[in-house]
């Protein structure tokens, strides 16, 4: 396993410019699976309420030099304009061809991926996060599971070609075998950013924690 304490490029930990990239697919149809508690006006002002919470959460923490929200939706690029992020109209189809998109539109040192529905997004669990990869050094990827523990709630990539997203699935053990065959230290950070909004339950459990979600 590649040792790396300093990074080779990109000066000190604290002064490496960090993107963080917010993939958002829509606002029309968002969380279907909310149908049952949630009409669509009202899972529409939920996602819209989750992005600019996570935009303003990055953009309120040191060390983050550029916020980019990447989606197809003319909509949702407008609201996270308005929220102070850098819009990306999404040209390709799928959630890791958004993600290189927004990656190939920053040249940032290192970049958060950092999904747009996890309610306890805060400056404090983006900067755990930073520090966690400013530790590991360079080359290295973190991640913050989800809490059903096979999900992939953050991911920091330093460089940020390290390795190619991976989401969808199994994604938690496709991200560390992927920085294993990087030879890329990999450190996860579990129970920072676990629950993320995508069922009844997960809402419910979000208003039990009053987390974001008002």
């Amino acid at each position: 396993m590649h040792d790396a304490r300093e990074p080779s490029t990109g000066g000190p930990a604290s002064e490496r410019r960090t993107a963080v990239l917010v993939p958002v697919a829509s606002f029309d149809g968002a969380k279907s699976r909310l149908g049952a508690v949630l009409d669509a006006e009202e899972r529409r002002d939920l996602v819209e309420r989750l992005l600019r919470r996570t935009v303003h959460a990055a953009l309120a923490t040191a060390g983050v030099a550029d916020v980019v929200v990447v989606s197809p939706d003319p909509e949702v690029l407008e609201v996270a304009s308005d929220a102070g992020a850098r819009a990306v109209r999404q040209r390709s189809r799928g959630l890791n061809p958004a993600l290189q998109e927004a990656r190939a539109a920053t040249d940032a040192d290192r970049v958060l991926i950092l999904p747009a529905d996890l309610p306890a997004v805060n400056p404090a669990a983006v900067a755990a996060v930073l520090a966690a990869g400013d530790a590991a050094g360079r080359p290295s990827v973190v991640l913050a599971p989800d809490r059903h523990g096979g999900g992939t709630n953050a991911l920091l990539l330093d460089p940020p070609d390290v390795i190619d997203p991976a989401f969808g699935g199994d994604s938690r053990a496709g991200h560390a075998w992927l920085a294993s065959s990087a030879d890329a230290a990999f450190v996860e950070v579990p129970d920072l950013l676990a629950l993320d909004v995508d069922t009844p339950d997960d809402l419910l459990l979000a208003e039990a924690e009053a987390i974001g979600v008002d």
